[in-house]
């Protein structure tokens, strides 16, 4: 059995000592060395190139990001992020993933060799899934280069408040209240993400995702997703409306799910046990789907490893709804499509750029 080979750039000794420890135990992963900034590991990465690096973003001589975007520009490595559970952390990991991270695992500010310990079947989930990305799909900035995006068809001018009052959908706007979207990913899905919400105007039916991300981290990526997309992006929160020009992305450490009230959609957010592996989990976004809109709905699953959402999926095509899968050759990790469509609860599969224009399309239909 190859090993993956595994370097863990962290200015923590404890944090070097205990993920070397954790994930040692893994039969199929080899940490091969651990350098305590990114000079240091450049120095070993010459002699030694890792197949994953487990890389801090908060460090001295050379912060993460920067490293990252060298490694990016000069010799692409799957990278997965290992940042605090702060405001300034969360902010910072957003900005490694759209540099070419493929994931992030969380660490606390205290009680860190415990919180390590209890959490390494994630990061060694994680670590598995880097190591089988293509890197090529993993920058939002080069899929950029190789697809440009839609230019917007309506610009917004004034960024959404969390804490505003409800509004209808804007008057030039034609709303099909039984209109929904449903997109599941995991690894390579916050690139992917980016790249499909910024080609949609603010006329696209609503959508609901979950995107499989630590908690307090889906709230500084729906952040960052509402600076640059037209349409308003929300962390859901229990009774928040679907509506046209709205995404609502499940928050992390908690299921989502979509209900019916009167004559519109409305999500309803709760923590739960994992379901796949994961809390949030596509299955359970796609299921409640099936049973609230049934044909009216279009399901999308994009790049991640596993098979989240495969079932869900099955479900919304055997009530009629159409269902769409990230095609291999645009996926960072074609594992939750591959799984999809061999359930056959698969429509089409499509490349990314073409997912975005189907979208579109729904959007027209009567």
């Amino acid at each position: 059995m190859k090993k993956i080979r595994v370097m863990i750039v962290d200015d923590s000794a404890t944090v070097r000592q205990v993920l070397t420890a954790v994930l040692s135990e893994s039969p199929d992963i080899d940490v091969i060395a651990t350098a305590a900034d990114p000079i240091f590991a450049l120095e070993k990465m010459k002699k030694d190139w890792p197949d994953v690096l487990v890389l801090d973003v908060e460090m001295p001589r050379m912060d993460g990001i920067t490293f990252l975007r060298k490694l990016m520009s000069e010799r692409p490595v799957a990278v997965v992020i290992c940042s605090t559970l702060t405001e300034k952390g969360t902010k910072t990991s957003m900005q490694a993933l759209a540099a070419g991270a493929v994931g992030i695992a969380a660490k606390p500010t205290t009680g860190l060799r415990q919180f390590l310990q209890e959490s390494s079947a994630e990061l060694v989930n994680q670590i598995r899934a880097a190591a089988k990305a293509r890197i090529k799909n993993i920058s939002g900035e080069t899929v950029s280069k190789i697809i440009p995006p839609q230019p917007l068809a309506a610009t917004k001018t004034i960024l959404p408040v969390r804490n505003k009052p409800v509004v209808a959908a804007p008057a030039f706007i034609v709303e099909d209240a039984n209109k929904v979207v449903a997109i599941g990913a995991s690894t390579g899905g916050t690139q992917a993400l980016e790249f499909l919400l910024k080609s949609l105007p603010v006329s696209t039916p609503g959508i609901v995702v979950v995107q499989h991300m630590p908690e307090k981290f889906t709230a500084a990526f729906a952040e960052r997703l509402n600076t640059v997309c037209a349409m308003e992006i929300l962390e859901a929160s229990r009774g928040d409306r679907v509506q046209a020009g709205r995404v609502l992305i499940a928050p992390g450490g908690k299921h989502m799910t979509l209900k019916r009230a009167d004559d519109h959609y409305i999500v309803d957010v709760n923590p739960g046990p994992p379901v796949n592996r994961h809390c949030p989990s596509v299955d359970v976004l796609y299921r409640s789907v099936a049973r609230a809109a049934g044909a009216h709905a279009l399901g999308i699953i994009l790049t991640g490893m596993g098979d989240d959402g495969a079932r869900g999926m099955k479900e919304l095509f055997d009530v009629g709804a159409t269902t769409l899968a990230q095609n291999e050759a645009s996926c960072v990790v074609y594992g939750m499509p591959k799984e999809a469509v061999s359930m056959g609860g698969v429509s089409r599969s499509l490349s990314l750029q073409a997912i975005g224009s189907a979208i579109l399309g729904y959007a027209k239909s009567s």
